[in-house]
């Protein structure tokens, strides 16, 4: 390149690099309206929260229109309940959750606001509903609370929470209860039988969600988590069930001892897990107001007259962190999506964790089990590079037959193959354990996608969030001039178009890379240095050979 055109391309790049950067400033933010906190007071007929819960009346024939069942009279009232990880308002009409945030995770890096995982607004319609159904009474209990706000002390390792009603001779208690760093709820139907008659009663728990987008899956591109309902039951121990799937009724009801129900979405998750001694009933559909619902039946339990029973569930809703997962449930810890290639994505998120737990930095950790990842699979790296730098060592010889029967093709690659079977080359030889590899690599993504424990994680430098884009562009632009290097290692495609296309590829993957998790970049960087140095040593240590062997043969 002469050096007016040098001159002309330096400043057109700076200044699209500029530019580059105002717009995302200006238009690629991740806009996420929060739902504000809900004051303490009497709601009243609220349109947009249904006071009906959509419950099964039996095993074969599930209810789900709220409109079929009558709404308890009276004015309803939300009760405050703060622990040191769970801010939470609760209706008294039903007793449902309508609004969850936690103040150990803010919304926004640096900001104040905590993170709204639960809310009845219009930016996001998302609650857990519970309640009893009733063989004597259709429709939802009002209790009435002891008082409006509770808060777990410094000093307290519990905190109850008791709404209570009297009903057609019942006297009901339901009973939340939290503990001190822990986003688990655990909710207790108590049930006196005053009456004459027997009653019949069983647990309903609801995840009721709109449509709207994930406030936690930013503005990037490429490949995005989940977001819809998961089901657990003993004949499927993890089963997704997208929204669309519940609009078209695709989630057949299913009977099943213990297992759960979730609602999953980037970094958090909502969570049903009912008794695990019991038979349970998991059912999907859409509310009245075309909502998705995921829920759980409890088995209906016989109370006689004078008699008591008490029928509980547990609700999560927090982060997706492993170990609380995994101790809460069987399988819940699946909730991590981790896609297809879970059992490989779990151990590499173990590793990562250990070395997370000597060093205390998420960033040099992502470089280090990279590492760990590429020196466990040198051995089939290695084999590839040795094929590839045999075919650029005949680079010479398979151009001048390209040139000799350029324009008969058919010759060509006949003449390619005998020189291939004489010269015992394999030109799949350096993809093949490129493929092999391909399952790790894929696995170690969505991990690194998936890890809350990456959220607002510093690293150094300008990279204090490893789950939001880089904001200046250059990991994603190192990446890009990682991958070229990478390339002058490899010999040149035979075939001119692919040639071609081979070189635009760092182009392309560094503007598809531009909006990716800063996380995710500084993985593949990682990688492409390792794989540069590996490649470099494996040719050097041929051409070593090589000249071994000529400096034998003189």
């Amino acid at each position: 390149m002469d050096l007016k055109r040098l001159l002309f391309v330096i400043p057109l790049a700076v200044v699209t690099y500029l530019m580059v950067i105002q717009w995302n400033q200006d238009y690629h933010q991740p806009k996420t309206p929060q739902p504000e906190t809900p004051a303490l007071a009497s709601q009243g007929s609220d349109a947009k929260q249904s006071n009906s819960l959509d419950a099964p009346s039996t095993t074969s024939e599930l209810s789900v229109d709220a409109t079929k069942e009558p709404a308890s009279s009276g004015s309803s009232t939300l009760i405050s309940v703060d622990t040191d990880v769970l801010n939470l308002r609760i209706d008294s009409r039903g007793g449902d959750i309508v609004y969850a945030s936690l103040p150990k995770h803010t919304q926004q890096l640096g900001g104040n606001q905590p993170f709204v995982l639960l809310a009845n607004e219009q930016a996001l319609n998302y609650v857990a509903k519970s309640g009893l159904e009733l063989s004597n009474h259709k429709g939802r209990i009002t209790f009435s609370p002891e008082k409006t706000a509770y808060r777990l002390s410094d000093d307290q390792k519990t905190l109850t929470v008791d709404l209570k009603a009297t009903l057609k001779g019942l006297d009901i208690t339901k009973r939340f209860t939290f503990e001190r760093d822990s986003y688990e709820v655990k909710v207790d139907y108590l049930v006196k039988n005053g009456g004459t008659q027997p009653v019949s009663a069983r647990f309903i728990g609801q995840l009721v969600r709109d449509n709207s987008d994930d406030p936690t899956s930013g503005a990037g591109v490429g490949m995005h988590s989940y977001l819809g309902a998961a089901f657990s039951t003993a004949e499927e121990p993890y089963q997704k069930v997208s929204f669309k799937d519940i609009k078209e009724g695709n989630f057949k009801r299913t009977e099943s001892e213990g297992g759960w129900v979730a609602i999953i979405q980037h970094y958090f998750v909502a969570a049903w897990v009912p008794d695990a001694k019991q038979q349970n009933l998991f059912y999907a559909t859409e509310d009245s107001q075309k909502r998705n619902v995921a829920a759980f039946a409890s088995p209906s339990t016989q109370i006689g007259a004078g008699e008591e029973a008490t029928l509980d569930a547990s609700l999560y809703a927090g982060p997706k962190i492993h170990e609380r997962l995994e101790a809460i449930a069987p399988k819940l810890d699946r909730t991590i999506d981790f896609g297809w290639l879970w059992f490989l994505a779990t151990p590499l998120f173990l590793v990562l964790k250990f070395i997370h737990g000597l060093i205390g930095n998420w960033g040099w950790s992502i470089i280090l089990l990279t590492c760990f990842v590429k020196a466990v699979l040198f051995p089939l790296s290695a084999k590839a590079y040795k094929s590839m730098a045999k075919m650029r060592k005949m680079q010479p010889e398979m151009q001048r037959i390209k040139e000799a029967h350029g324009d008969d093709r058919q010759k060509m690659s006949q003449e390619m193959m005998k020189f291939y079977q004489k010269e015992k080359i394999n030109p799949l030889g350096g993809c093949l354990p490129m493929v092999i590899q391909m399952p790790v690599f894929i696995a170690l993504y969505w991990m690194l996608m998936e890890s809350i424990e990456l959220r607002h994680a510093p690293f150094m430098l300008w990279i204090h969030d490893l789950s939001a884009q880089d904001p200046y562009f250059i990991l994603p632009i190192l990446m890009g001039l990682s991958m070229f290097l990478q390339q002058q290692l490899n010999p040149t495609p035979p075939d001119p178009t692919q040639a071609k296309i081979m070189k635009m590829l760092p182009i392309i993957f560094t503007f598809f890379f531009l909006w990716f998790p800063a996380g995710l970049v500084l993985y593949w960087i990682t990688n492409n240095c390792l794989s540069i140095a590996q490649q470099y040593y494996v040719t050097r240590q041929i051409e070593k050979q090589d000249q071994k062997k000529q400096e034998i043969s003189k």
